[in-house]
This record gives structure tokens, C-alpha cells and sequence, in this order.
């Protein structure tokens, strides 16, 4: 147990005696204000904060971050405010603490709603104070290990969130000291039967294995010593989460991931990083594809080495990690390096801070796009297991990307403006499509267009978090703009139906409507009437019976909602029917998907007969000049060439093949379908006269 005499000894040997004085003082007063507060455990609250302290002095945190540490939980926990911290101890404490603590003001619906908001005012607070996270992650690794005195389900759930959110956080920010025990504690208690028996079997396996990690030490030190290299060479066991992980991503047996054997070589400068390569490489033969050059090319947390796999006696493979004292210092305690050094002149020999702050400023740009916390929460966990992917642009810049990033990613990760108007992109020099998925080493050149917008099926193949967020967020404020136009073009002819018009209703008409409905302005109503979720029918009647009452103006045949096509994501044309122009159609207002445009024969409309106020009559407008998908069903017989004579037709038709389907119907006979675009019913009419002419076809139809 870590006491406050034995802390100012730790931290004593790097701050000064005024900045351990306030820590002490930081300390009094948080022992002070939980005074009477035990934990579960039913020790003394006190400790908690004060072993999150001795956590990050180890780290060699400065002294507001240590106090901050002792401070973290006064606000949350006890009577104090942040106005008292601030006078006390000064702004940039009191913000540090302020981040730290949750938000107990608000009510949620759910824990998940909650843990999210929490989640993004500490990643919010990140932005201003990278130190936050900090204290976050020293906080919940003391949690983690004090779990004992609570429920398991709270165990297991807190032991998920570590493993999904703060340990992949540890990773990002290269505080590699705090991530591997995070992991493993998480590991324990979330999975303690496959914990058990995997410590088991290391501990069973580490008395053969010590003979021969000391024959290899030995035999690289003695290389290195001929080639005059002074260096340190530590032999590592692989931590259980990690040989758990291999196991499951590898489909590996306990012997096939124990038997790699790691090493880590650390010298006095980069130079002789890449003689020792040759040194190592010299002494045992290299696996080809194993090399990775981490100190040209640094991870997005600053991590920096070289690593290479090597065939080791015994028959066994040799992982070896090669860098400087510096780099293994960023290894271990990532951007905390940056307080480490921030006296000395080694603040810049590591871009670990920097690399976090561009980071964090991702973050930033996701937590404007995103929706609601929970997106965005899960929009930053796709974003903390990224297996990177280098590109350059044509100027020599270096992006990295998750392993599985496509062209589209690639203009997201320059700036969001390219990503939203980018059309095409040329790799090495050559066009290709945005979905293209991207190999490290390409060189990416984006076009873009004034005017250019994007489209929703990027979607489909966007995989980082920062391109699906701007995509979402560029959709979801287009289907706003669509929904309030097709609201006021429903309101527009329901008020014909009362021989009004729109503009007739007068403000305060309006003003009730909204009051009574709870919403902020006539765009939010019109909104609400676009999307389905208000009926037009039912808002129009609201609006002017009462007050046109006097005038007794009765209710007239109204002329159906034309539909062009093009009015986005509003008015949906669905899969089952497909109808086309010139089609008999027929509208169905859904609550959250505008109206739903059926053919009056599909077997789908049945459903809806018992609600004719969803019911809307709806006609296509006269020369539409669009295309509109739509099924073509063939029945062939199993004959060569067929295919590629209803393909040739169709094109020659001036129509385009969306997809096509091959089901065997018997030895003979097979059916093809067809998705066509067409413009309308004698465009579909012309391509099914020319189908039917072929030889082989016996049947054609739509459906």
C-alpha cells in the first residue's frame, strides 16, 4: 500500500520540493473530503487516488497531473465543486479533475447511453489536456486490480469495457507499461478458466525455455561484442493476453505461439540500430517478409524500432526488437515521454505527443459528425484497432491507414473537404475506383470536383472511422433538407384538399401546432411529416379546421403526389416490386423512411389495406427521364452462349445490367433474373420483345 511519505520519495528524485509540497497539499485535502469513504473492499477511500498517483509517478508525471490524480474523484464523490478546486490549486488542476470525473448531473436511459456520454466529455476534455487520459488509464488500472470486493457481473463488465476501450486507448497513446497489464487483469477476470490453464502451461513450459533464452542471449552478446556494439539484450516472455490473442487470430495451438522466442537489443543511437540488423542477421538466418522499419516509418502512437524474425537454433523462430533507449522509453510510457523529457533536450527526439494530438484531433472531427455518444463511441473503437497501412500522397506525405482502407478512406485521412468532394483517384499514377483497397507503399493522387458530393454507397466500402462518420453525417443532414421538402410538399396538397394554401397559415397557427407537439420551429414539424413520423393528413386538419370553422369550407378530391425519382432517401422504391414509370403505383407513409412507393400489385401492399391513413395517392410525373431498376425473370434452356445472348439484347436496348442471378431449375431448364435499369414500362416492353425472340427461352415475365 502506497503511502503519502512514500510517494513524495518516488516523486522526490524528479520535481522539485515546492512542486512535491503541492501534491502533499493535494493530498490533505482529498483525504479531507473522503474522510468517513471506504471502498468495497473496506479500506480507506484515500488510497485509491493515492495509489493512482504512485502509478503515474512512476511514469514521471508532472505535479498538476499528480495532483490532479489525488484530486480525481473530490468532485464526483464529495461535496466539493470545481470552483473550490480552481481556488485551491488553480485552473489547469481543476480542468485535469473536471475531465476525469463522470457525469452524475444527467439522467440516461441506459448504462450504455451513459458510459458513452461519459466517454466522449473524457475524450472532449482529451482534446483540451492530454493528460486526462492519463489519469484515466492510471485510475482504471488500479480499479482493475483492486476487482476482488465486486459482483461478478460488474466484474465481467467493467473487464470488457478495459479490453474493448482503455487498453486499445493505452496502445494508441503508445503507454505500452500500463496496456499490457490492463490486458491481462481484463483477460483474468473476463476469461479466468482460459487464464488459468494458459498461466499453467507458461509456467510449466518456462523452465525448459530459460535454458534456451540464456544460450541465445549469450550467443547475440558475444556477436555484438566482436563488433565492438555496446547494447543491452533482454530476453521477454510474451504476455498472456497476447499469446491468448495469437491463439484465436492464428487458430495456433499453446506450443505453436510458445515457442517464439523475443528479444530486445537496445543501443545508444539509430545508426547502430541498422549495423545491428546486419549484426543479428549475420548470426541466424532471416525469415523473408519478416523485416519491419519502425524508426523510418513510426506507428501513430510514436512507437519507433526495428523488428525482424530470425531461424534460431533448436529449430525455433527469434523475434528481435532493436532501438535505442529513447524509443524503449516511448515503448514503455508512450506520450508520457513528453513530460519525461520535457525539461531536457530530448522533447523533440520523439513525436509520440504530436502523433497523439493528431489523433486526438480526429476525434474531434468524429465527435462533430457523429449522431448521438453511442456512435460516436463506436466510431473510436473502430478507430483503436487499426492494423496500418502506409500510402503516400503525390508530395511524399505519409498517411497511415487501418489494414482494409480503400481510396475513399485515403481522401477522408487528408481532410474532409477532399473526402466529401472527391470523384476519382489515381494509384501509381494509374485511374481507379474508389473502392480500391489499399497496399502500403501506393502513391494515392485524389481528384476532386466543385460541386461534388458523397454518395451513400461509399458506405459500403469506407472501413475508418473518420470517412463513415463525415459520410453519415453528410447523409444524415441531406435527409433532413429532403424530409422538410417532401413535408411541405404533402402539408401543400393536403391544404388544397381544404381550398387553402400554405401560406395562408398564419404564424400563431403554426406557433400552437409546434407548442403542442413539443418541437423547436416549423422546420422540425416539416421534418417530422417528410420522414412519415407525423401524418399530413392529420397536421393539416390540426392546422385550419378551428380557425377556418366560420369560413365552412368543405373537403375536396385532392390530385395525387407526384413522383419523379430523384427525391433521395425520402421516397423509396422497394425490392419486392420494383415499379417503374407508367406503372400503377401507390404510396405508403412509413414512420422514419418517408413514403414507400409499391406497385399496386404487389403482395406486399395487402398488409397496408387495413390502414388507409397511411394510404397516399401517388402518380409519376410526365417525362421523367431517369433510370429505375427492375426485375426481369427468364426461364432458358441449358444451352451455351444464352447468357451472353439476353446480355448483348438487353444492352443493345440501351439499358443497364445491375445484376443477374443462375438458378438450376432441372437438367433442362434454368432461370435467369435479371435486375435492369429502365427508363419506363416501353422501354421494359421494347427489351422483353427482343428477349422473347431468342431461341432457348421459354418464359419471361417480370417476377
Amino acid at each position: 500500500m502506497t503511502t503519502i511519505s512514500e510517494l513524495e520519495k518516488r516523486i522526490g528524485g524528479y520535481l522539485t520540493s515546492d512542486e512535491v509540497e503541492k501534491v502533499r497539499r493535494a493530498y490533505e485535502f482529498s483525504a479531507s473530503a473522503h474522510e468517513g469513504q471506504h471502498r468495497k473492499s473496506g479500506e480507506p477511500y484515500i488510497n485509491h487516488p493515492l495509489e493512482v498517483a504512485g502509478i503515474l509517478g512512476d511514469m514521471h508525471m508532472d505535479h498538476q497531473t499528480l495532483a490532479a490524480a489525488i484530486l480525481h474523484d473530490v468532485i464526483e464523490d464529495t461535496g466539493t465543486d470545481k470552483k473550490e478546486i480552481v481556488r485551491r490549486f488553480g485552473k489547469g488542476i481543476a480542468e485535469l479533475v473536471d475531465g476525469v470525473s463522470k457525469l452524475t448531473q444527467v439522467e440516461f436511459d441506459s448504462h450504455a447511453e451513459a458510459q458513452a456520454q461519459n466517454f466522449r466529455k473524457m475524450l472532449m476534455a482529451m482534446s483540451n489536456d492530454i493528460r486526462v487520459i492519463i489519469v484515466k488509464l492510471a485510475d482504471r488500472l488500479h480499479n482493475m486490480r483492486t476487482l476482488g470486493a465486486l459482483a461478478p457481473e460488474k466484474r465481467r463488465r467493467i473487464a470488457r469495457e478495459t479490453l474493448e476501450i482503455y487498453a486499445p486507448i493505452a496502445q494508441r497513446l503508445g503507454i505500452n507499461s500500463i496496456r499490457l497489464e490492463l490486458e491481462d487483469l481484463g483477460f483474468a477476470t473476463l476469461y479466468p478458466m482460459r487464464y488459468r490453464i494458459l498461466n499453467e502451461q507458461v509456467i510449466k513450459a518456462r523452465g525448459h525455455r530459460k535454458e534456451i533464452i540464456a544460450k541465445i542471449k549469450n550467443s547475440i552478446k558475444r556477436r555484438l561484442r566482436q563488433e565492438k556494439v555496446p547494447a543491452k539484450v533482454i530476453g521477454r516472455e510474451k504476455h498472456l493476453y497476447g499469446i491468448y490473442q495469437k491463439m484465436l487470430e492464428k487458430d495456433l495451438s499453446f506450443s505453436e505461439v510458445h515457442d517464439v522466442y523475443a528479444f530486445r537489443i537496445i543501443v545508444d543511437d539509430v545508426d547502430t540500430c541498422y549495423r545491428v540488423v546486419g549484426t543479428v542477421h549475420s548470426l541466424y538466418r532471416p525469415v523473408p517478409g519478416k523485416f519491419k522499419d519502425y524508426v523510418a516509418i513510426p506507428k501513430s502512437n510514436g512507437y519507433q524500432s526495428l523488428h525482424t524474425v530470425l531461424f534460431g537454433p533448436f529449430g525455433v523462430p527469434l523475434e528481435v526488437q532493436i532501438r535505442t533507449n529513447d524509443m524503449n522509453d516511448v515503448a514503455e510510457v508512450g506520450i508520457a515521454a513528453h513530460w519525461l523529457y520535457k525539461s531536457g533536450p530530448s522533447t523533440d527526439r520523439t513525436g509520440a505527443h504530436k502523433r497523439a494530438r493528431e489523433w486526438l484531433q480526429h476525434i474531434i472531427e468524429m465527435q462533430t459528425a457523429a449522431g448521438n455518444p453511442q456512435d460516436f463511441l463506436e466510431h473510436v473503437k473502430i478507430d483503436l484497432f487499426p492494423e496500418s497501412v502506409y500510402a503516400f500522397t503525390p508530395k511524399g506525405d505519409i498517411f497511415e491507414l487501418q489494414k482494409g482502407a480503400t481510396a475513399v478512406d485515403f481522401a477522408y485521412a487528408i481532410h474532409t473537404d477532399v473526402g466529401n468532394s472527391c470523384v476519382g483517384v489515381r494509384i501509381d499514377r494509374r485511374l481507379a475506383p474508389l473502392s480500391t483497397h489499399l497496399v502500403t507503399g501506393q502513391t494515392i493522387e485524389v481528384i476532386t470536383a466543385p460541386g461534388a458530393k458523397p454518395d451513400p454507397a461509399w458506405l459500403n466500402f469506407a472501413v475508418t472511422a473518420k470517412a463513415r462518420a463525415n459520410i453519415r453525417h453528410y447523409l444524415k443532414n441531406l435527409r433532413k433538407s429532403e424530409a422538410r421538402a417532401l413535408g411541405k410538399r404533402l402539408l401543400v396538397r393536403e391544404f388544397k384538399t381544404y381550398s387553402t394554401s400554405y401560406d395562408e397559415i398564419k404564424p400563431a397557427q403554426w406557433n400552437k401546432l409546434l407548442k403542442e407537439f413539443n418541437l423547436e420551429n416549423q422546420s422540425e414539424l416539416l421534418q417530422e411529416v417528410g420522414l412519415g413520423n407525423r401524418i399530413a393528413t392529420i397536421v393539416a386538419r390540426q392546422l385550419i379546421e378551428k380557425p377556418l370553422q366560420a369560413k365552412r369550407r368543405t373537403r375536396r378530391n385532392n390530385a395525387p403526389l407526384t413522383i419523379k425519382g430523384t427525391e433521395g432517401m425520402i421516397v423509396n422504391f422497394p425490392k419486392c416490386c420494383l415499379p417503374i414509370p407508367g406503372d400503377p403505383i401507390l404510396g405508403f407513409v412509413t414512420a422514419g423512411r418517408g413514403i414507400v412507393v409499391h406497385h399496386q400489385t404487389c403482395p406486399n401492399v395487402t398488409e397496408f389495406r387495413n390502414h388507409p391513413d397511411k394510404w397516399l395517392d401517388v402518380a409519376w410525373e410526365e417525362d421523367i427521364g431517369n433510370s429505375f431498376p427492375t426485375n426481369i425473370r427468364v426461364d432458358v434452356t441449358n444451352q451455351r452462349g444464352v447468357l451472353a445472348k439476353i446480355a448483348t439484347e438487353i444492352a443493345a436496348r440501351n439499358a443497364n445490367i445491375v445484376s443477374v442471378e443462375m438458378h438450376d431449375k432441372d437438367d433442362r431448364y434454368t432461370t435467369l433474373k435479371f435486375i435492369v435499369e429502365v427508363s419506363d414500362r416501353q422501354h421494359l416492353a421494347s427489351i422483353i420483345r427482343r428477349i422473347r425472340n431468342i431461341p432457348h427461352v421459354s418464359k419471361i415475365s417480370r417476377r
